[in-house]
C-alpha cells in the first residue's frame, strides 16, 4: 500500500496535498481497514490526479467502492468552483448517467407461486438487452430532441410513465441546460433505436425481496416492506451517451493546452467550466443524461406491462411505484457550502451517488424527514441496498455516497476464474433465476468479481454519510 497513504479515522483514508506536485488539496478516501487492502495502487494515484486540476474545492474524494476508471476512480466525488474551475469527461465517463431506479410493488414474494420461471422468460423476450442492442423505441430526426430536451417527461408523455414518477427522480428526471446542438449527429444517430434498451456489461434487471428493515420510519416513507417483491434497473445512456464522451476527450485536451491547464493525466483532459468548449461539453453532457433518464423511463413502462399480463393485475393492484432514480455518472451544477460560504460548484460524481440529507429542498416532500433515497446495488449472488443520504454527507463529500460495491475483478481475471464453470447454474443453487445473453457476460459479472456490498455499505453508515434503510435478496436476474 502507498507508504504516503495515511489514516484519519476508522473510515478515512488520506493521500496529502504534499504528495505530488500540483495537488491543489488532499485525496480522502473512504475505506476501513479490511477494505484498504483491496485499493488497487492505480485508483489511488487517479484520486490523486484529480485533485491537480484548477478550482478544487476542499479535496478530491473516493467512496469504498472505488476502483481504476478512465482519468478519475470509479467511485471518485470532485467538486470544482464555477467560476475559476473545470469541467473534466473523465469525471463522468462514457456511460453518462448511468444510474438505478428502484420499483416497489404492492405483492408479497410468497404470492408469487411459480410464475418467476414465465417472469423471467417475459422479461428477457420483452426488454432489448446487450452489446448495441436497440429495437427500443425508435425516435425520428424530427423528434429526435424531444428525449434529450425532455428526459423522462418525454417517455411519461409518450405513455411509458405516470406524472408521479417524475417527482420521484433526481433533478425531476431532466436537467435544464440540455443542449441538443451540441451531440453529435454520430452520437444522435447511435441513440435513435436504443430508448428501452437495457444494455450489457454491469446493466442489470433484478426482480428482488425486501429481506431486511432497518429503519422503521425511512421505510415507511419509501413504501417499503418487509417480504415485498420490488425491481431494481441499472443502465444508461447506451450509445448516445458513450458518444458524447468520445466525441470531447480530444475537444477538451486541446482546451486544456489552449487554457494552460497541465494535466497530470492526458485521460483528465479538461475546460474552463465558463470557456466555450465547457459549456459545449455540459450542455452535450446534459442532453446525454436526459437520454438515459428517457431511457429509464421507458424501461420502467416496459416493465410495468409485463408484469400486468404476467400477473394478470391492473395498475393499482400492482404498484410498482417508483422509490427514487439516482445518477451516478455525472457532473452537476449544485451550491455546497465551502469555508463556510455557499459555493456554485461544478459535482463530478464518475461511479458515485447523490446523497442529499434531510430537508434538503430538492426532496419529494414525503421523503424530507427521511433523506434520499440511495439505491447500492450490489452483485447478482448477495444483494442490494436502500440507504438514505444523510448529513454528514451534505457536510463532508457534496451530498455523495458510494454507487454500488465496485469491482474487485478486472474482466478479464473474472473470465479466466470462470472457465469450466457454470455461473447460471451456481445461481440457481442459491435460488436465483438469471438470463443473459452469453456464459462470457455471466462470467465477466460473477459476485466474486465485486467487493462485498455489505462491507462497501459498512463504510458508507459507518462514515455518517447515509443510513441503511432495506436489504434486498435476488429472485431473478436479465443481464445483457
Amino acid at each position: 500500500m502507498n507508504r504516503h497513504l495515511r489514516r484519519l479515522d476508522e473510515y478515512r483514508l488520506e493521500l496529502p496535498s504534499s504528495y505530488k506536485p500540483g495537488m491543489n488539496g488532499p485525496a480522502v478516501i473512504y475505506a476501513d481497514a479490511e477494505l484498504e487492502k483491496l485499493i488497487e495502487p492505480g485508483a489511488l494515484e487517479q484520486a490523486a490526479n484529480t485533485a491537480t486540476l484548477p478550482g478544487l474545492a476542499g479535496c478530491a474524494l473516493a467512496m469504498p467502492d472505488i476502483h481504476t476508471g478512465y482519468g478519475f476512480p470509479i467511485g471518485g466525488v470532485a467538486a470544482y468552483d464555477a467560476r475559476d474551475g473545470v469541467i473534466s469527461p473523465g469525471g463522468v465517463g462514457y456511460d453518462i448517467n448511468c444510474g438505478v431506479r428502484l420499483l416497489a410493488s404492492s405483492l408479497e414474494v410468497k404470492t408469487l407461486g411459480g410464475r418467476l420461471e414465465d417472469l423471467a422468460h417475459k422479461l428477457w423476450s420483452g426488454i432489448p438487452a446487450g452489446v448495441g442492442a436497440g429495437g427500443g423505441l425508435r425516435v425520428n430526426r424530427r423528434e429526435q430532441d424531444g428525449p434529450l430536451i425532455d428526459g423522462a417527461a418525454w417517455a411519461v408523455k409518450n405513455g411509458l410513465g405516470r406524472q408521479e414518477d417524475l417527482e420521484r427522480a433526481e433533478s425531476n428526471g431532466a436537467l435544464p441546460g440540455a443542449d441538443p446542438r451540441a451531440v453529435s449527429a454520430r452520437a444522435q444517430e447511435r441513440g435513435r433505436d436504443q430508448l428501452g434498451t437495457l444494455g450489457s456489461g454491469n446493466h442489470f434487471l433484478e426482480v428482488q425481496e425486501v429481506t431486511d428493515i432497518y429503519d422503521e420510519a425511512a421505510a415507511g416513507a419509501f413504501g417499503i416492506f418487509k417480504g415485498q417483491l420490488t425491481v431494481m434497473l441499472h443502465t444508461g445512456s447506451r450509445g448516445l451517451g458513450h458518444q458524447v464522451c468520445s466525441d470531447y476527450i480530444g475537444v477538451m485536451r486541446d482546451a486544456a493546452r489552449r487554457y494552460g491547464i497541465a494535466l497530470a493525466d492526458p485521460q483528465l483532459a479538461a475546460a474552463p467550466f465558463r470557456s466555450a468548449e465547457g459549456q459545449r461539453y455540459f450542455g452535450a453532457m446534459q442532453a446525454a443524461a436526459n437520454y438515459a433518464w428517457a431511457n429509464r423511463q421507458a424501461l420502467t413502462g416496459l416493465i410495468r406491462e409485463i408484469f400486468e399480463k404476467t400477473f394478470g393485475l391492473g395498475e393499482n393492484a400492482l404498484g410498482l411505484r417508483l422509490v427514487y432514480d439516482v445518477a451516478h455518472n455525472i457532473a452537476k451544477l449544485e451550491e455546497h457550502e465551502v469555508a463556510g460560504r455557499k459555493t456554485k460548484l461544478v459535482v463530478h460524481r464518475k461511479g458515485a451517488t447523490r446523497a442529499f440529507g434531510p430537508g434538503h429542498p430538492e426532496l419529494p416532500p414525503a421523503y424530507a424527514a427521511a433523506g434520499q433515497p440511495v439505491i447500492i446495488p450490489g452483485d447478482m449472488g448477495r444483494g442490494s441496498y436502500l440507504l438514505a443520504g444523510a448529513a454528514g454527507a451534505m457536510a463532508a463529500t457534496f451530498g455523495s455516497a458510494c454507487h454500488g460495491a465496485g469491482r474487485l475483478l478486472s474482466r478479464g481475471e473474472a473470465l479466466r476464474r470462470g472457465r469450466g464453470r457454470s455461473i447460471t447454474d451456481e445461481l440457481s443453487a442459491k435460488g436465483v433465476w438469471v438470463r443473459s445473453s452469453g456464459p462470457e457476460t455471466l462470467a465477466e459479472e460473477m459476485p466474486e468479481a465485486y467487493k462485498d456490498v455489505d462491507a462497501v455499505v459498512r463504510v458508507v453508515t459507518g462514515a455518517g454519510l447515509a443510513k441503511k434503510v432495506a436489504r434486498f435478496r435476488p429472485l431473478l436476474v436479465i443481464k445483457g
